[in-house]
């Protein structure tokens, strides 16, 4: 059995169609949508309805840590925005979402990220996709645990929940074969950006699920370019399949 793993698609739609070839299945892990792009200004989001200029001065001040500056400059274009910011914020993320779903292979398990709208998937998925959120699937003989979203940040993304929410969906999920996230486990290691130069939220219940039931694999993403990509927990393999729109390849599972 072959199965290939993704996450952090942020808008890459080309890479997303082939991202099954060769295997059985596609495991998605979230974050499909691209709103701001760190490395090219001119795409995303943001960048569509105000400019890579607008783009650029955003980005400045989150990486600089100045939040409530970074959010009070977006909803002031935002508010400028004929027919209003969330007209315009619905219709493009409907359209990224259109053209992710229309390239994402069957059949696929997917789950959320933190910069994803769950309550604007249904409409576009097609046969052969299948949603899980504390949840479990079976594939090719082995049982698989999907958790999705992120938690609470400074960077207030949409689909941040908080801990004791986010635990009771690993629970939820119990011992199972290969359990997949979003976020990584709270080991500073998985979590530190080297790019970025900060340390980003994980979870205590992934890490205390997998030090207790001691499942093959931890999958997970979100942090792009991680201190470290690999470890073990025990007998547990925990691995960040990488970020899929700067790789465009997806990380392979095999048994």
């Amino acid at each position: 059995m072959r199965v290939h793993v993704v996450s952090d698609v942020h808008g890459s739609a080309a890479a997303l169609r082939r991202a099954k070839d060769g295997a059985d299945a596609l495991i998605c892990l979230g974050d499909l949508l691209l709103f701001l792009d760190y490395a090219d200004h001119t795409q995303g989001i943001f960048a569509d309805l105000f400019g890579a200029d607008a783009a650029r001065e955003l980005i400045a001040l989150r990486t600089a840590q100045r939040f409530e500056e970074a959010r009070a400059f977006s909803s002031g274009l935002l508010a400028t925005v004929a027919g209003g910011p969330s007209a315009a914020l619905t219709a493009a993320v409907n359209a990224q979402y259109a053209e992710l779903f229309a390239a994402m292979p069957t059949p696929a398990y997917l789950t959320y990220g933190n910069v994803d709208i769950p309550g604007m998937w249904p409409g576009h998925l097609r046969p052969g996709h299948q949603v899980l959120d504390g949840e479990r699937a079976e594939i090719g003989g082995l049982t698989f645990g999907f958790v999705g979203g992120g938690l609470r940040s400074v960077y207030r993304t949409p689909n941040e929940i908080g801990d004791d929410e986010y635990a009771a969906k690993v629970a939820a999920v119990g011992s199972v074969d290969v359990l997949c996230s979003h976020i990584p486990p709270e080991v500073p290691d998985l979590l530190f950006d080297t790019v970025a130069q900060r340390m980003e939220r994980g979870s205590q219940a992934l890490l205390d699920a997998v030090r207790q039931t001691q499942p093959r694999y931890l999958l997970f993403g979100h942090v792009h370019q991680p201190l470290v990509t690999e470890m073990r927990i025990g007998q547990t393999r925990c691995v960040n399949v990488g970020h899929f729109r700067a790789r465009g390849s997806p990380y392979v599972l095999r048994w």
